[in-house]
Formats: C-alpha cells, structure tokens, sequence
C-alpha cells in the first residue's frame, strides 16, 4: 500500500465561503491529493453545521469530487451527509475540508464526539486537511481567536507544533494581540493573511501559497525578548496550473 505523507494546508482566509468568483486556493488542495475524482468531505462545525455554508460547498465541489459533509448539531439525513459510522467514513477521505466560525465552539464539539482523534488519524494516513478562519486556527498548538469578542489565546489540536494568527492583514487587532501573546511566552508561529496559506508536510511547513497576489505570511517569534516577523517567500497561484472545472 501506498503511503501518503500527512499534509494540512491552513488557510489565512480564503477558498469558496470568501473567495466565489477564485477557485485557485480550492484547485490547489484538490490537486494536492493526487486523485482526478477526490473524496471530499466538509467539516461544517464552527458555523453551527449552517445550512447556506453546506449548500456553498455541493455548489463548488460536487462536479469535481465525490461529497459528503459531517453534521455534528442536527440530524441531518441529506444528500451526501454522513451517517453510521463517521471514523470509517473520515478515514476514506482524500480531502477534508473544515469551514470557518467559532473555533471554540468546534473545538468542544468536536472533542465530545471524537473528531479530534478521528482527524489525528485521518491525517497520518494521508487524507489531506485544509480549512480557512477557525479551519486552520484548530490544527495548531496554540491560535488566537476574535469570533467572540476581543482578541484570545486558545490551545488547538497540537497536530501542528506553533500558533497561528488568520486575517493577519485584515484584521489588525488581532495581529497586534497575536505578537503580544508572542511576546508573553506563546510558541512561535504565523501570521497569515487572507488569500494566502501554509502548507505543511508532517509537521514542517514545504509551501506558502497564495490565491491574491499580494497576500503573504510571515514566521513570528521572540528573539532576545523582541517580536520578530520574518517574511516568507509566497508563491502566488494565478502563475501555476489552469484551474479546475467548477
């Protein structure tokens, strides 16, 4: 048996809920699993499982994959939702797709029904992880989170050993309290802004990548007791291969 190297790619923000009308940030995690008709699933548990959230995703993604979505607050019995056994279903998944929204409220959910050790092992098998907003913060040892108020510090799944800051650029307060809880003894991480993303292979990151031209990231640490951002070398997809049919 093949084996697949565990990658999770952790959007700023972007991909189909933010960016409608540019499908690169989409394309490239698709193409990232190697197969012509992937698997793919969506994770829908930071908007409240929302029901406009799930229809986005059959609209972008059912005429290039084979869909389906997790329902963790409502029995949902659809077309495409999973039902029965959710480990074996995740665990045959080429790609698994987490939306945006609370990362606190998903993060709970998610540790009440398993999920978090579902995916740990989704992912060291070789199913892809991606997501945007609370979809990328959860993979993360440490993240900072605005959904509920004033910028916070929170513990992630751990499966990625560093902190995460998304909508770097957009929202500023949060950049500012993200360096701040750098400052204070929080492990080193990024800041990452809309339209761009880290992809990393196990737990070193391989890859930036961005579906705007001038969005980034930047490695953030404390050096000698002072904030540090370093710029990293983006690579804009507009440049690479033509996209893929919607």
């Amino acid at each position: 048996m093949e084996m697949r190297v565990p990658q999770i790619v952790a959007f700023g923000g972007g991909g189909f809920s933010m960016e409608s009308s540019n499908t690169l940030m989409d394309d490239h995690v698709l193409r990232l699993t190697g197969k012509r008709r992937p698997k793919v699933c969506f994770i829908p548990t930071a908007s409240g499982d929302a029901d406009h959230y799930v229809v986005r995703f059959y609209r972008r993604f059912a005429a290039v994959a084979d869909t389906s979505h997790v329902s963790l607050f409502r029995r949902d019995t659809g077309s495409g939702a999973v039902e029965g056994d959710l480990e074996a279903h995740l665990l045959q998944q080429d790609l698994i797709y987490v939306g945006g929204g609370s990362v606190l409220s998903l993060l709970g959910a998610w540790r009440a029904h398993r999920l978090d050790t579902i995916l740990e092992r989704a992912w060291l098998g070789g199913t892809v992880l991606c997501g945007l907003s609370a979809g990328s913060l959860c993979w993360f040892q440490d993240a900072v989170t605005a959904f509920h108020g004033p910028p916070e510090r929170l513990h992630g799944l751990g499966l990625l050993p560093y902190s995460n800051c998304v909508h770097y650029d957009a929202e500023p307060e949060r950049a500012i309290e993200f360096k701040e809880f750098i400052a204070a003894g929080m492990s080193p991480g990024f800041g990452v802004d809309d339209g761009a993303a880290l992809h990393f292979k196990g737990t070193e990151l391989f890859d930036v990548i961005a579906s705007k031209p001038a969005a980034g990231a930047r490695r953030v640490e404390c050096v000698d007791g002072t904030v540090v951002e370093t710029a990293l070398s983006t690579r804009y997809l507009g440049m690479a291969a033509p996209a893929l049919a919607a």
